[in-house]
């Protein structure tokens, strides 16, 4: 067994101290500057329960209770003319608060306006499916369950659509590393020759930063196209410049001894 490690905002550590960088939000306009969105929005609340509501980017974002989800795609369809479902997924905020934020993207041909529909729910809660409502619904769904773990309650198929039925884990958790785990490593080994074979394959080499120029089983060959397999050439590499013959009018051709290395990041 490996050593635990703390797991928290594993994807941060990976790379960057600022990949989750909070980028500044648009200005948010109340729903009272539009006359469509206006009277969408009073319609909703005749019938639901509506939490925060404001129009950002020329669209209408509204909060509604996760339990009213099914009602409310049928009103915005039958009643309000949104006729398309263009988008639906999930936003992790697990570290932050334990929640999946929902959202739900909507577009009225009719109107020519755009909706986005947005509910919390905990980590173990479940969704009920809109699949009957909106059939373009169906893989969305599965792919939330597949990529973030979130459960869809009354789904007709509620399989994996993307990773494997037997993979471990949610890929697109902000806790699951960009290099996958250890289960990631050995999934083909065990899968196709068992795990006694672990010892004489070795593990999948999963970090995406690693090119090594001699490696002719794993890479592509820089510079060259050699058969697979084929031992790298002694002496210098076949290529000194970067650009093809004759290249683009009024820019420096670039050339091997031109290139530099930097240490520190400007």
């Amino acid at each position: 067994m490996r050593a635990y490690s703390d797991k928290q905002n594993v994807q941060a550590k990976a790379y960057y101290s600022d990949r989750f960088f909070k980028a500044p939000q648009l200005p948010k306009e109340k729903v009272s500057s539009d006359k469509v969105f206006a009277a969408d929005l009073k319609s909703l609340k005749e019938k639901f329960k509506i939490g925060e509501s404001y129009i950002q980017k020329e669209q209408m974002v509204l909060f509604i209770e996760p339990s009213d989800i099914k009602k409310v795609m049928k009103h915005l369809r039958d009643e309000l003319e949104y006729d398309f479902l263009s988008e639906l997924s999930a936003i992790d905020w697990l570290a932050k608060s334990n929640q999946f934020e929902i959202f739900y993207q909507m577009l009225s041909m009719s109107k020519r306006k755009r909706l986005r529909v947005k509910f919390f729910i905990d980590k173990k809660e479940a969704v009920e499916s809109i699949n009957e409502i909106f059939h373009s619904a169906n893989w969305a769904e599965r792919e939330m369950y597949d990529m973030y773990g979130v459960i869809i309650n009354n789904h007709p198929y509620m399989k994996r659509v993307i990773m494997p039925d037997d993979w471990t884990g949610h890929p697109l958790l902000k806790t699951y590393p960009l290099i996958g785990d250890e289960a990631a490593q050995w999934y083909e080994i065990d899968t196709i020759f068992g795990k006694e074979h672990r010892a004489i394959v070795g593990p999948e080499i999963r970090d995406t930063k690693r090119v090594d120029q001699k490696d002719t089983v794993n890479f592509a060959r820089v510079g060259a196209e050699v058969p697979l397999g084929a031992k790298p050439s002694t002496g210098k590499t076949n290529y000194s410049e970067f650009q093809e013959e004759g290249g683009v009018p009024f820019i420096t051709r670039f050339t091997k001894d031109r290139q530099k290395t930097l240490k520190n990041r400007k």
